[in-house]
């Protein structure tokens, strides 16, 4: 939950709606988000009217879920659909939106993105917001959309209001984040998720290496996490980094003799540590 401090700036969209209208929906992409947004979509009773991507068996995989028809082709998306949700990589984002976009000009565009601006829709559209849902997201796991913070920006109050509603049909946690702000919030996420996975990959090869399963990780990462909940990641903080013990640093080091990588991230992620505590000693 954010704090009263931290929601001040993000204009806290406190919109409570009592009937929230359907919408008719293209999906352009099925990857992650994509799919797990798009099973979101179909629980809150959203038409999913069609569903792109450059391959048609991605692009069937995720129609057959929420029961739209699968599309490879650009030129073959109807226009009869509301909203167009552009769920895709950075790179790709900024070559398709002019093909999505043209000719369209009384439709709504959003995009998904965390590190992508509003502005890569300007001079393609009339209308056009960013709807970033806050969550790691895997095509085989189902998520409770409505715990999501959700992050909502537009180009205007006509969007704004549509993307408002659209979003309170899904989450129970939307805020209105401009882009400034959002890259920050996505580098914050880049951290705290996905360079925090890499290092469970890190433990799961060397316990593999060796022959221990990675459940027996399990309850520590769980207490790890929930330790969070309720003290500040700097109270949480434990371990030889902080103190600076070269005796253990140099001998887990001497045990990853053979992975040079692993070993400067070691060394950088214990001198990081040790940094931000050195103030407290």
């Amino acid at each position: 939950m954010f704090s009263k401090k931290a929601i001040c700036p993000l204009f806290f969209i406190a919109i409570f709606i009592n009937f929230v209208s359907i919408m008719k929906i293209v999906l352009v992409g099925a990857g992650n988000l994509a799919t797990c947004l798009g099973r979101a979509l179909m629980t809150a009773q959203h038409e999913i009217l069609q569903v792109y991507s450059r391959t048609i068996e991605s692009a069937e995989a995720l129609a057959d879920i929420v029961n739209g028809q699968a599309v490879n082709d650009l030129s073959l998306l109807t226009d009869a659909a509301e909203l167009y949700i552009l769920s895709l990589k950075d790179n790709v984002l900024e070559e398709i939106i002019p093909q999505v976009c043209q000719g369209r000009g009384a439709k709504v565009f959003i995009h998904t993105a965390g590190s992508m601006p509003l502005s890569c829709f300007k001079g393609f559209a009339e209308h056009y917001g960013v709807f970033y849902p806050m969550q790691t997201f895997s095509k085989s796991r189902t998520v409770d959309f409505h715990e999501i913070p959700v992050f909502l920006e537009s180009n205007d109050e006509e969007t704004r209001s549509i993307m408002a509603s659209f979003a309170r049909s899904l989450s129970d946690r939307v805020y209105y984040l401009e882009t400034e702000k959002r890259k920050y919030l996505h580098l914050s996420a880049v951290w705290a998720c996905n360079f925090v996975n890499h290092c469970y990959m890190m433990a799961s090869d060397i316990l593999q290496n060796h022959d221990i399963p990675f459940s027996v990780m399990l309850p520590l990462i769980d207490e790890t996490a929930r330790k969070v909940h309720s003290i500040a990641p700097r109270t949480a903080q434990t371990g030889p980094a902080i103190r600076y013990d070269e005796n253990v640093i140099n001998k887990q080091l001497e045990l990853m003799s053979e992975d040079e990588l692993g070993k400067r991230l070691y060394q950088l992620m214990s001198e990081s540590i040790h940094e931000r505590f050195g103030s407290d000693k």
